[in-house]
């Protein structure tokens, strides 16, 4: 079968693609599926969503190749076709962070007020941990530190930090991670934290990016 336009045939396959992103609630399920596969009840739990909306959703994205899905017993687990997806989330971030004012005002207004220090880059984390300077936490929920995270980090959930930090080490550093650059979570771990006497900061993504970069991950016993 000819195409009379190619080029014009690629575009609107590209515009599939680009429109399956453009959902607030699609890029959340994203966010949540880089950190590992999950059933369509179990994401619909995690976003507190009906599961009727969620698996609208994740059909859309299947339909553009943004996610797979595998049978698993009696369940269909779905995850990020590959490292390509959190590529093109990166990038329309990027494009947003650096021209539209009012994700410049929500980073000045929120996240800026709770750590405007530099964050550790990756190869900082790496240097730190091998000579034993810091202490690691991540700062997800337990079932997802159990897919996958830093080789040394400990499981501290955002809602436990303050107890956990009564035992701590105040003379380390602490260095949080969670699920991104922008996951609320580290940044109100590291926030309290610091309000409790320690020196603290945030890793400069997250588990997602980690992986991708291909450094190396341990899963939970």
């Amino acid at each position: 079968m000819s195409i009379r336009n190619p080029k014009q045939a690629l575009y609107e396959q590209f515009a599939i693609v680009a429109k399956a992103l453009g959902h607030p609630l699609r890029l959340e399920m994203i966010e949540h599926l880089a950190q590992g596969a999950r059933s369509v009840e179990a994401l619909a739990a995690k976003l507190g969503q009906p599961v009727a909306n969620i698996s609208q959703h994740l059909q859309a994205l299947r339909r553009a190749g943004i996610v797979a899905a595998e049978r698993d017993g009696k369940f269909v687990r779905y995850a990020l076709a590959d490292e390509s997806v959190l590529t093109a989330v990166a990038s329309v971030r990027a494009v947003a962070e650096r021209h539209v004012a009012e994700v410049d005002r929500i980073v000045r207004s929120y996240f800026e007020t709770r750590d405007d220090m530099r964050p550790v880059s990756r190869n900082e984390l790496q240097a730190l941990m091998r000579d034993g300077l810091v202490t690691l936490i991540d700062v997800r929920p337990p079932d997802e530190f159990a897919l996958g995270h830093v080789p040394g980090a400990i499981n501290v959930p955002l809602g436990e930090v303050k107890a956990w930090s009564h035992s701590a080490d105040t003379s380390r550093e602490v260095v949080a991670y969670c699920r991104g650059p922008w996951c609320v979570m580290s940044f109100e771990a590291v926030a309290a934290l610091r309000s409790l006497g320690h020196s603290a900061r945030r890793l400069e993504d997250g588990m997602p990016e980690w992986k991708a970069a291909g450094l190396p991950v341990e899963m939970a016993a």
